[in-house]
């Protein structure tokens, strides 16, 4: 067993990318992932103003606007020329005050101010939509204070008038809708998958015996995928603990239970991982085509996760590929620990998800067996490293 930990060694030592692959590649995905979504909160968005009644009250609204600091209000002269600016992209919102607003307002109708923004981008759109009707609902209350009380209401009799009932919204485990701590550990956790994956094929790829134009497996395979198993498992698992940390201790991200119990769900998720992607790798033989198929599988984990969607109004065909997917049995603990604080029953009841995954041992073994029979005919050559393309 130790000669097999040896040769794991220097295999892994001999392999600039397989190198990069456990050590600088993860650490830099990180750091550029934190990068881009560092601000937390998208802030000063770009939004056209187009004021066709230029009158005190619409200027007091566009300053509204201005004191959101996710708004940034910039001024067009018509409607054309900020439609305009929306279609490429230079303004992502478009707020029409109406001529007569004034008027209107005084005379106690009812005007109309024209709200547009550009769903193409949805989270922003959303986001925009949501502080604009805040900011302009803020100025019109204002403004309908005011009026009231220089016709000589009381200010207790306007504040019934103008909000007869009082509401209250909480924000629950994400008060601050920072896009750190809803985005960022999922696609980190896809990108790990990834890198697993990758890390992975180009061990196993070590024991291709190449026999004509077709690939087989190099005899007593299975302890040489045992020892690769228990050498790369601690690597990958120290990246996602490295992430754990980097996330809930040095950017002190909010988390309500226990980071060993992510730990704990980030190792069967590996398992999980190594299994179906050891399964694809025996009947394609073959390291291109693996990570081909593997990244073509898994790329798209991120969507399957839920975060952005719901799992329950997916359609049929995306949740039997969401369950084919570890990562996506992995984020329900996360969520749940992270958010809820669950403790470690939950945690192994989430788990037990990974069960299904066992059907393919005896697939596997099967697999192993046919891919280790070499005809006869032929020089068969020594074993070959064929490392993925960088």
């Amino acid at each position: 067993m130790r000669h097999l930990f040896r040769r794991e060694c220097k295999a892994l030592w001999n392999s600039p990318w397989q190198l990069a692959l456990v050590s600088y590649i993860p650490l830099i995905s990180v750091i550029a992932l934190w990068w881009l979504f560092s601000a937390g909160l998208p802030r000063q968005l770009p939004v056209a103003v187009v004021d066709l009644d230029n009158s005190q009250i619409s200027r007091m609204l566009t300053r509204q606007l201005s004191a959101n600091a996710v708004i940034a209000p910039r001024s067009f002269a018509n409607e054309a020329a900020a439609i305009e600016a929306m279609r490429q992209a230079q303004v992502y919102g478009l707020v029409i005050l109406p001529y007569q607003l004034r008027k209107d307002l005084l005379t106690s109708k009812q005007p109309t101010i024209d709200i547009r923004y550009n769903s193409q981008f949805l989270l922003v759109g959303k986001l925009l939509s949501s502080q604009l009707q805040l900011s302009l609902a803020e100025g019109l209350t204002h403004i309908g204070e005011v009026s009231l009380l220089l016709k000589g209401a009381n200010k207790a009799t306007v504040d019934v008038s103008l909000t007869p009932i009082s509401n209250q919204t909480t924000a629950l485990f994400n008060r601050n809708n920072n896009y750190v701590g809803f985005l960022v550990p999922p696609i980190l956790i896809a990108l790990w998958q990834l890198l697993s994956m990758l890390v992975f094929v180009n061990s196993v790829n070590a024991e291709l015996i190449p026999q004509g134009e077709r690939y087989y497996l190099a005899r007593n395979i299975w302890p040489k995928v045992w020892v690769k198993v228990l050498f790369y498992s601690p690597i990958m698992l120290v990246h996602s603990g490295f992430i754990l940390v980097w996330l809930y201790h040095y950017l002190a991200l909010p988390v309500s239970g226990s980071l060993w119990l992510l730990l704990l769900a980030q190792a069967f998720m590996l398992m999980a991982l190594w299994l179906l992607v050891l399964v694809i790798f025996m009947i394609m033989r073959d390291s291109a085509r693996t990570v081909s198929f593997c990244t073509a599988l898994f790329a798209p984990a991120f969507a399957f996760m839920g975060i952005t969607f719901p799992v329950n109004d997916m359609p049929i065909l995306a949740k039997w590929w969401r369950l084919v997917m570890p990562s996506s049995h992995y984020i329900d603990s996360h969520v749940s620990v992270v958010s809820y604080g669950v403790g470690l029953p939950q945690v192994l009841t989430q788990i037990s998800s990974y069960w299904g995954f066992l059907v393919l041992l005896p697939l596997l073994y099967v697999l192993g067996r046919h891919a280790q029979k070499i005809p006869p005919q032929g020089h068969v050559s020594h074993p070959v490293t064929l490392e993925v393309n960088r």
